[in-house]
């Protein structure tokens, strides 16, 4: 296995209305040998043309590309030691699947025996040895989706490779894939970049993340880093489900004054916003850091708020429920238990402990 790195890289496309678009604007970074990381953002973002260029499938505008200790701008893909898991298998339908899998092992000439070798481990690991004989028509989503994994299996590449690999898939079957691709690297030890534009794929199955948007890479941590100390307001607002809550507010001494409440600072925070101080801020809290009252076996002195709640949503053993502070929606999750009603008024407590503050105009954290 290899690692790969990024240094100063730029990636630009002409644009018949626009003129140059920069899909990716100076990226750096290094993904550790065995490592699984994986790329974050929204459509558009510059994720998938930073995995084609590792690939050797997009020439970069500008900058170099390591995989290993080898310079690989001028690599043809095939020779990057690299393979590849797209989003729609890309399987040969008038082949068996044992044909799929052994298609590019022939094409580089790979002994007749050792090519068998190989189609029978990577069955074994990903338990597909009664599949061997079928045609992909015959197979469900979730088999096809272990068959692509297959055929970079046996290629035994320095690199894996993943571009949306489980979007074509229903809910549970993604959740059960999630389970078995993590599985899977650590049994075969492997580096793997991994595409996804779904944030709860990112926290499950990175070991880092690289959140990224409008081509620029906002973030690069692991998942815990990214949910307790996001960089700015998009790293927020995208990792976590329900995103965090973002309310204006304003600070004065150890006071946030919001439109409709007045929230008091930990005197432990305060040191770090003392340049903010009679300045406007934007409030960050999470979901699950606003804590209905009669969950609580105390009654907190401070940051005690009692809204009317808009909507709630029962989802099983958990509830979400929505209400306003000024303009600013707000998002909360407890647990069934807290039994709360839509347009019911309540007492919510705010966990400010928890709390985060961002510049506006910068929208970085404080």
């Amino acid at each position: 296995m290899a690692e790969v790195k990024f240094v100063n890289v730029i990636k630009e496309f002409e644009d018949e209305k626009k003129g140059k678009v920069r899909a990716v604007n100076n990226a750096n970074f290094v993904v550790k040998d065995k490592e699984f990381l994986v790329f974050v953002g929204p459509s558009g973002c510059g994720k998938t043309t930073s995995l084609r260029m590792i690939a050797g499938l997009e020439r970069q505008s500008s900058g170099d590309i390591f995989i290993g200790n080898r310079l690989v701008n001028k690599v043809h893909p095939k020779d990057r030691d690299i393979a590849m898991v797209f989003q729609d298998y890309a399987l040969y339908p008038h082949m068996t699947i044992k044909e799929n899998l052994a298609f590019g092992l022939k094409n580089l000439k790979t002994p007749k025996a050792e090519i068998e070798a190989k189609i029978k481990e990577a069955a074994a690991i990903l338990s597909i040895e009664n599949l061997l004989d079928r045609k992909p028509r015959e197979l469900s989503g979730g088999q096809k989706q272990r068959i692509a994994v297959g055929r970079a299996i046996v290629r035994n590449p320095s690199v894996f490779l993943f571009d949306e690999p489980l979007s074509n898939l229903d809910a549970k079957l993604r959740v059960q894939m999630r389970v078995e691709l993590s599985e899977l690297h650590k049994r075969l030890g492997a580096t793997v970049i991994y595409v996804t534009h779904d944030q709860v794929e990112a926290m499950t199955l990175g070991q880092r993340i690289v959140v990224m948007n409008g081509g620029e890479i906002q973030q690069i941590a692991s998942p815990e880093e990214l949910y307790e100390n996001p960089n700015n307001m998009f790293v927020a607002g995208f990792i976590g489900s329900p995103p965090m809550n973002f309310i204006k507010a304003r600070l004065d001494g150890n006071q946030l004054m919001t439109a409709d409440y007045t929230l008091t600072v930990p005197v432990g925070l305060l040191d770090k916003y003392k340049a903010y101080q009679k300045e406007e801020v934007v409030l960050g809290i999470r979901p699950e850091d606003i804590i209905s009252l009669n969950l609580l076996n105390h009654q907190p002195n401070h940051n005690v708020i009692e809204p009317t709640l808009k909507v709630v949503e029962h989802l099983g053993a958990e509830l979400l429920f929505y209400f306003n502070i000024g303009e600013d929606q707000v998002t909360g999750r407890v647990g069934a238990d807290a039994k709360l009603k839509s347009l019911s008024k309540v007492k919510l407590y705010i966990n400010m402990e928890k709390m985060h503050l961002f510049d506006p105009n910068t929208q970085e954290r404080i």
